[in-house]
């Protein structure tokens, strides 16, 4: 057993979440080719770049590690990968702070 939450092995359970629930499956699939497409308006690098921004927000160690791995294959620099996760950084401190607000109006309504 690994000591580790994160293994990239763990990949490998994505064969048997296949099996188990086929339908669901292909559904989440289809999300995810959502970035992988060739045809936007958004090209495949941005595309990409967009999936690293999200992946550090939600924090996905395996989005993180695919869409790294495809940004770089469409010819995104080591400069965008830093930009779009401070990017992503920016507003998910703009998101905390402001919930922050919110918390503050919901603490003066009670």
């Amino acid at each position: 057993m690994a000591d580790h939450y994160h293994d990239p092995s763990d990949g490998k359970l994505l064969r048997e979440m296949r099996t188990l629930a086929p339908a669901d499956f292909e559904g989440w699939l289809g999300l995810n080719n959502i970035v992988k497409r060739e045809d936007g308006a958004i090209p495949k690098k941005y595309r990409e770049l967009i999936a690293i921004a999200v992946s550090c927000t939600t924090q996905c160690p395996y989005c993180l590690d695919a869409h790294t791995k495809a940004a770089k294959a469409a010819g995104a620099t080591r400069a965008e990968v830093v930009e779009a996760a401070l990017l992503a950084a920016a507003l998910r401190a703009g998101a905390a702070a402001t919930h922050g607000a919110l918390a503050l109006k919901l603490f003066d309504q009670a």
